[in-house]
């Protein structure tokens, strides 16, 4: 075989990998069908190979990426794929009070995820250990150790981060949800993350498209954590951002959709 037909198949073979690894998720605004490659005749890929003058058996072609059940992927695959709606009337006022104590154990928010992810926890005496003084993260997004210790300048080491950013949030569909929805949604511990307060701040509302933890080994995790909060609160991704998740989550297909 000539070396513009070799160049024709691993085409072909390239563009099937890419559609068998996004499951049959149809990006926004297409028909769900798989364009043949130009110059090539035939939109199946055994056709694309006999124009190339090579005879493929079936079992060469990459089979789709198999979602378990309970998979973060196979989440991934239900969430609808739409465009970004405009970010007017967004503010962190419409997700309600910062940190409020929606489960009612008498601990604010911060403090409860400060407990729940730091090591070598100090709360303050009288508080009943709601306020945490000090204590060290081990961060999820860089591996690092991050030692925290309350107070003006130094609080900010350690920040909280929503792992669906609330902006982000705001453009896929919460702003349909009602305010008490909302204000459950940035409170959740499922949303939340005690990370290094600089990453965060690189973060923004970045979604999976256009951040990801610098640590790949916790992307299968964070990306997963990404889908179930989605998935619970019924928002939406878009295609640049299904493809993102898609291409993480097929190197760990089996990573569980977590529940808190």
């Amino acid at each position: 075989m000539g070396i513009r037909g070799t160049g024709v198949v691993e085409r072909v073979l390239l563009a099937a990998l890419v559609a068998t690894v996004l499951g049959g998720c149809v990006a926004e605004g297409s028909s769900g069908r798989v364009e043949p490659d130009p110059g090539v005749t035939g939109s199946d890929p055994s056709d694309a190979m006999s124009a190339a003058g090579t005879s493929v058996s079936p079992s060469a072609i990459p089979a789709p990426v198999v979602a378990p059940a309970g998979s973060a992927l196979a989440a991934l695959r239900r969430l609808p794929v739409k465009g970004r709606a405009p970010r007017t009337g967004y503010s962190r006022s419409e997700f309600g009070p910062a940190w409020a104590d929606v489960d009612r154990n008498g601990c604010d928010t911060r403090n409860d995820v400060l407990r729940r992810d730091l090591t070598a926890v100090v709360a303050k005496p009288g508080t009943r250990g709601c306020v945490v003084l000090t204590g060290v993260l081990s961060d999820p997004y860089t591996g690092e150790t991050v030692l925290f210790v309350r107070g003006v300048g130094t609080s900010l080491a350690v920040q909280i981060d929503h792992v669906v950013a609330l902006g982000d949030a705001w453009q896929k569909g919460a702003q349909a949800l009602t305010l008490e929805r909302r204000t459950e949604m940035a409170n959740d511990p499922l949303e939340l993350l005690a990370v290094k307060g600089a990453v965060n701040l690189q973060k923004g509302d970045g979604d999976a498209a256009t951040w990801l933890p610098p640590r790949r080994t916790y992307r299968c995790a964070y990306v997963a954590r990404q889908v179930a909060v989605k998935s619970k609160y019924r928002l939406w991704v878009t295609s640049a951002e299904r493809d993102a998740m898609a291409r993480v989550l097929s190197t760990c297909p089996r990573q569980p959709l977590p529940t808190r």
